[in-house]
């Protein structure tokens, strides 16, 4: 059985429909779209989307369109915990927990799949009282199919934890029907998997998006409290957007005329840095500041 308290706990972040509010300062795409290129008939993202409740994250996301996932590189940002701001009922961890992620959402149902800040296992069997390395995880909503909401995390291996600094490949892409395939590689380790979401086919129309985000525990759908935590200098190198274009894969560049660019739940928290190449390539470096810069 899942515990759905416990997946509340652990992804914070996890948007729903029900806890969506106005957008305070959620931007349209900062570039032009005149600037880039797209494929034949190809959808353009919205000027702007509403954020969601409860946690400080950076988002871009793409058109609703035939795409079938998403691939990038990303350095792993450092992180200043709240010292203040202790999970009392788990007195060893903070309120606030970083992730970085890609996902989706299709045929209704939303996924959250990549790298949360996570427990690990010692040599010794122990696992740590405290959150102490990036994880892998996947998260899958409910959907009409009977489906139900899935969270599962890799299994704690030193051969499955990433730590700030590191540089991964991560992709998600639906390579069956109801099948999605996790990718996460970089720092000499490899995790990969297969994950069922019953909304996302070859076929179907859908978005696709990476996150980084300062999540908070037990905090979903309400507004992000204030804390002095910082996420610093998450770098994307590149980001990529994949699709079926006349029964072939295709691979394009998600840039900034390919994507709707949300900061949440405002401006002030984050640092975006870019320069014109890095925005034809779906490139940044991204901190994100609780207390606000």
């Amino acid at each position: 059985m899942i515990n759905l308290s416990l997946v509340c706990l652990l992804l914070a972040c996890s948007k729903g429909e029900d806890s969506k509010t106005t957008p305070e300062e959620t931007k349209p795409n900062p570039e032009p779209t005149e600037k880039y290129t797209f494929l034949e008939n190809e959808v353009r993202p919205a000027s702007s989307l509403a954020c969601f409740a409860g946690a400080y994250y950076r988002k871009v996301v793409s058109s609703k369109d035939t795409w079938i996932g998403i691939s990038g590189e990303v350095t792993l940002p450092t992180i200043k915990f709240d010292e203040i701001r202790f999970n009392p009922a788990k007195p060893k961890q903070y309120l606030d927990n970083p992730s970085v992620y890609m996902g989706g959402s299709m045929d209704g149902q939303e996924t959250d799949i990549g790298l949360t800040w996570e427990v690990i296992r010692h040599e010794n069997g122990a696992v740590s009282e405290e959150r102490v390395a990036f994880r892998p995880f996947l998260r899958r909503a409910s959907h009409k199919s009977g489906q139900v909401s899935l969270y599962v995390n890799a299994p704690a291996q030193k051969e499955y934890y990433w730590y700030p600094g590191e540089k991964v490949e991560m992709s998600v892409e639906v390579i069956s029907n109801g099948v999605l395939k996790l990718s996460i590689k970089g720092a000499g380790k490899s995790y990969e998997t297969t994950f069922e979401a019953a909304g996302y086919t070859l076929t179907g129309v859908g978005e696709f998006k990476r996150v980084n985000a300062i999540d908070q525990v037990s905090n979903e759908g309400k507004p992000a409290q204030y804390t002095e935590a910082v996420v610093s200098n998450s770098k994307w190198s590149y980001t990529n957007l994949i699709r079926r274009q006349k029964g072939e894969r295709v691979v394009v560049p998600m840039h900034n005329g390919r994507m709707t660019s949300m900061l949440c739940p405002a401006t002030k928290h984050f640092s975006i840095e870019q320069n014109e190449e890095e925005a034809k390539v779906g490139a940044e470096t991204i901190s994100i500041s609780g207390k606000g810069f």
